[in-house]
């Protein structure tokens, strides 16, 4: 089995599960989604040529397509974006934390002002 063949399998059960919460009308933000996902490849670009530079982590050039960025398969990138999408959609789904306001947390009126 191709990584990219695995990669499908995760990424196909990923994108059921987002599908899922645009559906249920409780999406996450998808900006907000696509901001961390921008931060997480880049962290995932940085940290996978290290590990794979200094010999951490090796992938059989059979099951690899041969794009890379840097040293990394393209492949290896995979895991990031499921996680970043995956992560939030569940957290909708299962209805989360409710958000609290700045001034329920420190007690104070619109006016500044403490009650």
């Amino acid at each position: 089995m191709t990584y990219w063949a695995l990669n499908a399998v995760f990424l196909g059960a990923v994108a059921a599960i987002a599908l899922a919460a645009v559906l249920t009308r409780r999406a996450p933000r998808w900006a907000s989604v696509a901001l961390v996902l921008g931060v997480v490849l880049v962290m995932t670009a940085v940290f996978d040529n290290v590990m794979i530079g200094v010999g951490l982590v090796g992938y059989s050039s059979e099951k690899i397509s041969g794009a890379f960025i840097g040293i990394a398969p393209l492949e290896d990138f995979a895991y990031a974006i499921a996680a970043v999408i995956l992560l939030p959609s569940l957290w909708t789904l299962f209805g989360g934390r409710a958000v609290i306001e700045p001034a329920e947390i420190t007690g104070s009126t619109a006016g500044g002002r403490r009650a």
